[in-house]
Parts: C-alpha cells; sequence; structure tokens
C-alpha cells in the first residue's frame, strides 16, 4: 500500500502512475488536466474507468521499479512481523495448502513456506510479478512449494475447497468487485478453513479528494471500506468472522517510512524514480499522514473462517 504514484495514464485507458509523475509540455493537454480533477472512483461509477482497467492499473504499478525501491521488501504496513501475526491468527501448520491472493514479489509466500511448513499458491494480476516470483522460488529451491499463478482475485485459478487457509495483505481493498472476491475466497477454501485479511480501513466520507485519485486507488486507499464493511462482505460470502483487530499504528510507521524514503531518493537523484513528481508525491504523502492522525484511515486485521 502507499501514497505513491503510477505510470502515464492514457484518457479512459490508465497504465500506471497517475498524479504523480513529473509534468511535461505534452502532458498539460486537456485531458490530463479531467484526469486530475475527477476522482478515479467517480470515473469509475461514471463508465468510464472499468474495473479491469482499475486493477489492471493497479497491476502494472505494483511492478514497477520505483515501488520496490519506496516500499522496500514488503508492500503492507507491519512488515512480515505482521505478516507473522497473522499467520499464527488463522493457525497455520505443517503441510497445509496456503492461498496467498495478491502474493506480489513471494516475500509473504516465502517466509511462511520456509517458517510454518505450508505449501503457498500465490495468486497475482501481474504476469511479470508473477513470472519473477516463480524463477527466486527456482533459486531459492523452494518450487516444490511455492508456487505463483497468474490470476485475478475475482476469478481464483484453483479449485472449489482446495486450500487450507488464506492470506490477504492490503489487497482486498484494490479489488473493485469485493463480493465476488470475498465469494470466490470462500469458494477455494475447505470448510473448517480460514482466512487472515489485513486492510486499510477508511472513513470515506471524510477522505481528501486528492486520495480518491487513481493514485489513491493504487495506494490502498480510495476504495478502502470501514472495517464493518469488510466484515460484512465477508459474511455475506458465507464466512464467518471470528476476530477483528486495529493495527494502526503499523499504518502511521509505513507512511513514515515512505516519507523519508522519498525525501531521501530525492536529494540522492536516483536514476530508477527519475520520472516521479516528488512534490506531488509529498503532497499525497502528507494527505494520508493527516488522513491516519485525524483517525479517518487505519488498519484493521480481519479472521474468518468457513463453517464445517
Amino acid at each position: 500500500m502507499t501514497t505513491i504514484g503510477a505510470t502515464s495514464v492514457p484518457p479512459r485507458r490508465p497504465t500506471g502512475d497517475e498524479g504523480l509523475r513529473r509534468s511535461s509540455p505534452q502532458e498539460t493537454e486537456p485531458a490530463e488536466s479531467t484526469r486530475d480533477v475527477v476522482p478515479a472512483a467517480e470515473r469509475l461509477r461514471q463508465g468510464e474507468m472499468t474495473p479491469e482497467e482499475i486493477k489492471a492499473c493497479c497491476a502494472v504499478s505494483y511492478q514497477q521499479d520505483a515501488v520496490a525501491l519506496i516500499l522496500g521488501d514488503s508492500y503492507h504496513p507491519g512488515g512480515l512481523e505482521l505478516t507473522r501475526h497473522v499467520a499464527r491468527s488463522i493457525g497455520l501448520a505443517p503441510g497445509q495448502r496456503v492461498l496467498d491472493v495478491a502474493s506480489g514479489p513471494g516475500t509473504t509466500a516465502f517466509m511462511i513456506a520456509a517458517e510454518f511448513g505450508v505449501e503457498v499458491d500465490g495468486v497475482d494480476l501481474g504476469e511479470l510479478t508473477v513470472a519473477k516470483a516463480n524463477v527466486l522460488a527456482e533459486e531459492q529451491g523452494m518450487s516444490d512449494r511455492v508456487r505463483f499463478h497468474h490470476g485475478d482475485a475475482e476469478r481464483i485459478p484453483l479449485a472449489d475447497a482446495s486450500v487450507d487457509a488464506i492470506m490477504c495483505e492490503c489487497a482486498f481493498c484494490t479489488f473493485p468487485d469485493k463480493a465476488t472476491a470475498a465469494a470466490e475466497m470462500a469458494r477455494v477454501l475447505k470448510p473448517g478453513g480460514k482466512v487472515g485479511i489485513t486492510d486499510v480501513a477508511l472513513d470515506s466520507e471524510r477522505l481528501d479528494a486528492e486520495l480518491r485519485t487513481l493514485a489513491g486507488w493504487v495506494a490502498c486507499i480510495a476504495d478502502a471500506r470501514p472495517v464493518e464493511q469488510y466484515v460484512e462482505m465477508l459474511s455475506q460470502a458465507g464466512l464467518r468472522v471470528t476476530r477483528t483487530e486495529a493495527h494502526d499504528a503499523a499504518l502511521a510507521k509505513m507512511v513514515d517510512q515512505i516519507d523519508a524514503r522519498l525525501k531521501a531518493f530525492r536529494i540522492a537523484k536516483v536514476a530508477a524514480l527519475e520520472s516521479i513528481d516528488f512534490d506531488t508525491a509529498l503532497e499525497r504523502v502528507a494527505l494520508a499522514e493527516r488522513a491516519v492522525r485525524d483517525g479517518i484511515a487505519g488498519y484493521s486485521l480481519i479472521v474468518a473462517e468457513k463453517p464445517a
């Protein structure tokens, strides 16, 4: 998650880092201005951006080297310590088959396979991300128990009742059709299996308009919901929520780290970040900091189980 941006986004066909790219004379045409003014969520509601385009935009953005530089090894608040807590909360045990939804570069999958003795299937929409993660699994000698699949959280490429547990970190809020994603998790989970979701929880009515842009969507903020809505979605999918926890401090720490990294990279003039408009990026980070400080944005763990 966080407040970094994306790629150039042609009108009606976003590809990545809207909002934070450095301006150039060619980018000041009216269409670019319109994209900056109209929040992505509103354009989605108006039919100007399809859910598939939103998802493709997020996938492209998270494949960028700039994102890895700014976010570090772990793309979610709390890092691996919170991941371990989630794994313990859903009772991971040796021999279980676990699904990691939106698995990214595979950091979580490799860790839980090594430390909890489970087999992991990661699913991610970023084709390049999946390819790199599978190469890494081979290099680490873990390909017999850690596999990555190119796929959509709303159409998980696994069979019914095929996994013992599911983890989904800081990604559920980016799925345009959250109800279908929740139903897919319920479908592939075995009866008695558990789901652990960590995500941004948000009072969207109080969110600054700048954080409802496409950049905000990529940053896991634009379509985040109050934790009660996540609970309701999981319940409607047939999962029984057994526990929720607030981890707001983890979100605050991650935003602070991104702010510090952006400022350091701006001074260092890192080549991989030369397309980033640091002033805009830091403005968005400041808005995110204020949202966390004012209690508008927080971070939650939700544990649910599929009735046996």
